[in-house]
């Protein structure tokens, strides 16, 4: 009887199919196309970051400016 750690490890081990060989690899043009996939979605994110970051600079540059107007017309 396996004790728990043996479970344990035997469901991070490659699996073996029916015909006793072990799960086809990914091919390298499909690794390629997830890769690609993966950047153009982190790069998206990136630039909804960068006009998040820009639009926050432009607000707390505005307060500023108005602060300034402000205590120099009093």
């Amino acid at each position: 009887m396996p004790t728990a750690l043996e479970r344990a490890l035997a469901r991070f081990r490659p699996q073996r199919d029916e015909g006793g060989d072990r799960r086809a690899r990914i091919s390298a043009a499909e690794f390629r196309a997830a890769t690609e996939q993966r950047l153009r979605s982190l790069e998206r994110e990136v630039a909804e970051v960068k006009g998040r970051v820009n639009g926050l600079i432009f607000v707390v540059t505005g307060a500023v400016v108005t602060q300034v107007v402000l205590k120099l017309v009093q």
